[in-house]
């Protein structure tokens, strides 16, 4: 009865110890006596006591952060490039039996791949266009771990670390960018100005009397504060030479007269006089 009842306990023991739950997104990779049996799960799995020998495969994405990688790009600059990759398994067998550790393996790929893949590249490409390196990063990964049953979805370029005294060279490149840009802004004002000076030119010249009022206005302009004589020759025989001013330009002649003789005679400076 004694032996009965330790057989029996060892019997419960041992089914107790062959019952597996996987959960939704894990798999299990049974070998019986070495020989690999159908893939299992989710749920209940049965296993038999000292023949069979589980492994169990997580099938979730996996972020893979690998170590900061020093290279040097195609124009020979030294970086430090920190990078994360995501990947998954995709056939938990070949994840099993073609490689020993998939995301040892899989780390190790990327660190020598990203190598190769930024050696390939200027620093500009570099600093500015990650995403496509990234793309270009994670179909490498992809080719090569996909006869281990992994599948890379993504690569990202966290950052991009470069020397100090490259830094400073960067800063000066801008910087003389930018002064080029504002002496070509600078010509090309210069250019809008002479035109538009022209055009004017072109526009006083069809009328001798315009010139003239223009040549008065600013005579006004010039003496408006008062604290200066402005002496502005006017030759004598102009207002008769000119048809059609014989009533408008002695009488601005006049006025311009008036204003550089007394001094100032603005209508703001009076009143301050006044006060």
């Amino acid at each position: 009865m004694i032996w009965a009842t330790i057989a029996a306990a060892l019997l419960l023991a041992g089914a107790a110890t062959g019952v597996r739950v996987l959960r939704e997104y894990e798999r299990a990779v049974v070998f019986r006596l070495g020989r690999l049996l159908p893939l299992r799960g989710p749920g209940l799995v049965v296993l038999v006591p000292l023949a069979d020998r589980m492994v169990r495969v997580d099938l979730r994405t996996i972020a893979l952060t690998i170590p900061p990688q020093e290279a040097i790009t195609r124009d020979n600059v030294p970086v430090r490039v920190n990078t994360v990759a995501y990947f998954k398994v995709v056939d938990p067998v070949r994840s099993v039996n073609e490689v020993e550790n998939h995301a040892v393996a899989t780390s190790q790929l990327a660190q020598t791949s990203l190598r190769s893949v930024l050696g390939r590249h200027d620093l500009d490409a570099l600093l500015a266009e990650r995403d496509r390196l990234g793309e270009s990063l994670q179909k490498v990964l992809d080719e090569q771990t996909e006869p281990w049953g992994v599948k890379v979805d993504l690569v990202e370029i966290k950052d991009v670390e470069i020397p100090e005294a490259m830094q400073r060279a960067i800063a000066r490149q801008a910087e003389a960018e930018r002064e080029r840009r504002a002496k070509v802004i600078n010509a090309e004002g210069e250019v809008q100005a002479a035109q538009n000076l022209r055009d004017a030119a072109r526009t006083l010249s069809a009328d001798p009397a315009a010139i003239q009022l223009r040549y008065l206005q600013t005579l006004l302009e010039l003496g408006g504060e008062g604290r200066s004589t402005v002496i502005y020759p006017v030759p004598v025989d102009l207002p008769a030479s000119s048809p059609g001013t014989h009533g408008v330009l002695p009488a601005a002649l006049a006025a311009a007269a008036a204003h550089v003789a007394h001094g100032c005679t603005c209508p703001r400076e009076r009143q301050g006089a006044g006060t």
